[in-house]
């Protein structure tokens, strides 16, 4: 699991923790390699504004939290073979690796967009996913986090459009690629529908 730091961890934290932990040891017992990688995630909206709720810099706030996140693995006993920060220099740099081989490939694009914007959720609902409550706030109907009205902010999109037909294509050709088998029709059905980017 990779989570975010923008608060002490809570049992939500803790349980995927140790489930991941007991996947982790019931697989090498049966004989495989594995790796059990977890760590934080450093960036995005939400940890900048709780840093800045506290009067700190943002790095030391994560520092502070990565701490916290640290003693709890310790108290479970989780034995992760990876702990990642995504401000650790090697994560850096294979995300900018990975981010080239996008560009090179032409799957990612500069565009800008608008739309109902949770912090919380770090996501954008379209018009059918909000509602307003009877005090006059928006929120997302899937969480229930309030959103806010963003008019055309600056980003990168994915070309995930591009790849329709090779996802059809891949899932006709490999039977068993989706997980449990009951969940294809309503996989091939979504991705026949249109993916947008």
């Amino acid at each position: 699991p990779i989570y975010y730091v923008n608060g002490s961890p809570h049992i939500g934290h803790a349980y995927t923790s140790s489930q991941a932990d007991i996947l982790s040891r019931y697989k090498t017992l049966s004989g495989r390699s594995v790796a059990y990688q977890t760590g934080v995630d450093e960036h995005g909206e939400k940890v900048a504004q709780k840093a800045e709720s506290m009067n700190m810099d943002p790095k030391e706030f994560c520092d502070g939290v990565k701490r916290e996140f640290d003693d709890m693995s310790y108290k479970l006993n989780c034995r992760p073979t990876h702990v990642v920060r995504t401000t650790d220099s090697s994560h850096m740099e294979g995300a900018q690796a990975f981010w080239r081989k996008m560009e090179e490939n032409g799957d990612v694009y500069k565009g800008a967009y608008a739309g109902w914007y949770s912090v919380s959720d770090e996501c954008y609902y379209n018009q059918g996913e909000v509602e307003e409550l009877e005090d006059g706030r928006k929120v997302a109907r899937e969480s229930g986090s309030e959103v806010v009205w963003r008019e055309k902010e600056e980003t990168y999109f994915f070309r995930l459009s591009a790849y329709t037909d090779k996802l059809l294509e891949h899932y006709d050709s490999h039977p068993s690629f989706i997980m449990p088998a009951s969940r294809r029709n309503e996989v091939v059905s979504f991705v026949k529908s249109g993916l947008t980017d």
